[in-house]
């Protein structure tokens, strides 16, 4: 906080200064009112146990003919990719005229103990896909995934091919041993038949931190010490509180697909070898043969992008595209420069594909 040049005198200022904002942010603090979790307008089309799927309302007077259903990861909240007027994904799609579903999967609880990678792939998504395929007369939609939701969307397209017209894949694991992956190497040290057996399902907060421990200094310490340069700027203190709710709403894991997805994707890197079993159906990515588009982030520490890139290799399409964002894995939906070529490049790679 303080160079090493300063002199006392200066040190003993900056220290002043730095307390009189503290005092003038509590004042910043009890007037920034509730922190809101999404911003775009959107109603409840369908629910399923838990699971909430949303259709969001139009920003153009004509829609593109072909809906897209955004999948979400389980580890946190969906309203990451829509936190605020100048920062969402969501409503980039919107502004460049796209029909935009999401699922949000809710706070599993313990009567979601027992739910497994197919309730969740064969089932849930599957239902969502026929409700907005018979909303739409369509037999095909679009799917786009965000992180584990993107891994989801290509199991699930793998076993339901001709249910799917475009596949659109953001920061998603693929490979889910590259060398630089330490979540992997976290993942697969772990002895996830005793946590699950002991736990039940699996806290959302134990997750939370556990991520956070991945750049400790940066996101437990320093980005507070920051935030008191916001306390005088409301509009800025509110964004970053908003974040802060993202972050640290963490919904539990339901344990046995957190057991099915650490064994068959961290621990034996099942989805690049053919290995995955999902209701009897082995995934097979040679089935992934609609055109594909592939979003990755530079800077991602917790999805290299080699883990995303190997994607390339794998499927079975002959119209594949990748678009690399320099930025990091939250970055690419909440940056400034992400709603400047994030939204319109997915977009328009899926206009050109009717």
């Amino acid at each position: 906080m303080f160079p090493f040049s300063m002199t006392p005198q200066q040190a003993a200022e900056e220290l002043m200064r730095f307390n009189q904002k503290l005092v003038a942010g509590m004042t910043s603090m009890s007037e920034t009112g509730p922190i809101s979790a999404g911003v775009s307008g959107r109603d409840a089309v369908y629910t399923d146990d838990k699971l909430v799927l949303y259709r969001y309302h139009s920003a153009v007077e004509k829609r593109h003919r072909v809906p897209v259903l955004v999948v979400y990861a389980l580890v946190n909240r969906p309203y990451m990719a829509d936190l605020q007027e100048d920062r969402s994904l969501i409503k980039g799609l919107l502004d460049e005229g796209m029909d935009v579903y999401l699922i949000d999967w809710g706070y599993p609880d313990g009567s979601d103990r027992y739910l497994g990678l197919d309730d969740y792939i064969n089932g849930y998504i599957h239902r969502c896909v026929a409700h907005i395929c018979e909303a739409h007369d369509l037999y095909r939609i679009n799917l786009l995934g965000i992180c584990q939701g993107g891994t989801f969307s290509l199991c699930y397209t793998a076993l339901h091919p001709e249910k799917v017209r475009n596949i659109v894949t953001t920061v998603t694991p693929v490979d889910f041993q590259t060398p630089e992956n330490l979540l992997s190497r976290w993942a697969q040290k772990l002895d996830v038949d005793l946590m699950v057996d002991t736990l039940g399902n699996i806290p959302g907060g134990l997750l939370n931190y556990t991520f956070l421990s991945m750049n400790p200094y940066r996101l437990t310490g320093q980005k507070y010490l920051d935030m008191v340069d916001l306390l005088d700027q409301p509009d800025k203190l509110k964004n970053f509180l908003r974040m802060e709710k993202w972050i640290f709403d963490s919904p539990d894991q339901a344990g046995e697909a957190f057991r099915q997805f650490i064994k068959d994707f961290y621990q034996r890197n099942g989805l690049i070898k053919g290995e995955v079993v999902i209701g009897g159906q082995r995934v097979d990515l040679k089935n992934v043969s609609m055109p594909v588009f592939n979003v990755y982030a530079t800077l991602d520490h917790l999805v290299p992008p080699a883990s995303s890139k190997a994607l390339k290799g794998l499927v079975g399409s002959t119209d594949y595209s990748e678009f690399a964002f320099k930025g990091g894995h939250i970055g690419i939906y909440v940056s400034g420069r992400a709603q400047k070529e994030v939204p319109p490049a997915i977009a328009n790679w899926l206009k050109a594909r009717g």
